[in-house]
């Protein structure tokens, strides 16, 4: 099903206070990955307390926007906030990355960044050399304190994993080799209605496959 708000909602939730913001974030990115509580993950971020963490949901929940005595977020919950998703291997973390980031960041309230699995990203280029497991790589996305949530993408296609996340824009690095209307039609295809981006960078040449074409096996000595 595909939830919609009015132009009049959607300008009361862009004035919305930053921490209640945060609030459905964290209820949010916990319903996708619950090993993970809502407080503590806003704890990360945020030096907000249990009481006014607790607070902020007892008030979140008189409008409507999270469920009554859950940790859930309504359907004009999950309205109220912006996900955008990127996905990518992110084997080796460098400048580039950051800047795609912080721009898909600056299009959305919630950053979800896809980490691709090992066998999927071998799959689409079969000579690409992967150092750090898919494990060890979401360690090194979620450790950017704009990411709100890295997950390890789902088996079975990208759109396994679109389907699961239900962002509101993907948004594609400027390298990708996915076009905006294929993944756009895809996505329709299973009744989702995203909104896909090509993000731009202002460092084109900072690329993972360069740097180690240009380094050769020392890369994996650092």
């Amino acid at each position: 099903m595909i939830y919609s708000i009015s132009a009049a909602d959607k300008g009361c939730h862009t004035s919305m206070d930053p921490v209640d913001k945060a609030v459905l974030a964290s209820l949010y990115a916990s319903a996708l990955e619950p090993a993970v509580a809502p407080y503590e993950r806003i704890r990360r971020r945020l030096p907000v307390s249990r009481e006014l963490f607790e607070d902020r949901i007892k008030a979140l929940a008189a409008k409507g926007l999270v469920e009554k005595d859950k940790e859930k977020l309504t359907f004009i919950g999950r309205d109220a906030i912006k996900v955008v998703l990127v996905g990518g291997v992110f084997d080796l973390i460098h400048p580039g990355h950051i800047h795609t980031l912080k721009a898909a960041k600056e299009i959305g309230d919630v950053l979800v960044v896809i980490i691709a699995r090992t066998a999927t990203a071998q799959k689409i280029k079969k000579d690409r050399k992967i150092y750090h497991d898919e494990s060890l790589r979401k360690e090194l996305v979620e450790s950017l304190n704009f990411v709100d949530l890295a997950l390890i993408g789902r088996e079975g296609t990208l759109y396994d994993t679109v389907e699961y996340v239900r962002p509101d824009v993907i948004a594609l690095g400027y390298d990708q080799a996915h076009s905006e209307k294929d993944v756009a039609e895809n996505c329709k295809k299973r009744g989702l209605n995203v909104q896909v981006t090509r993000l731009s960078t202002p460092i084109p040449g900072s690329k993972s496959s360069k740097m180690k074409e240009e380094l050769g096996d020392t890369i994996y000595g650092i």
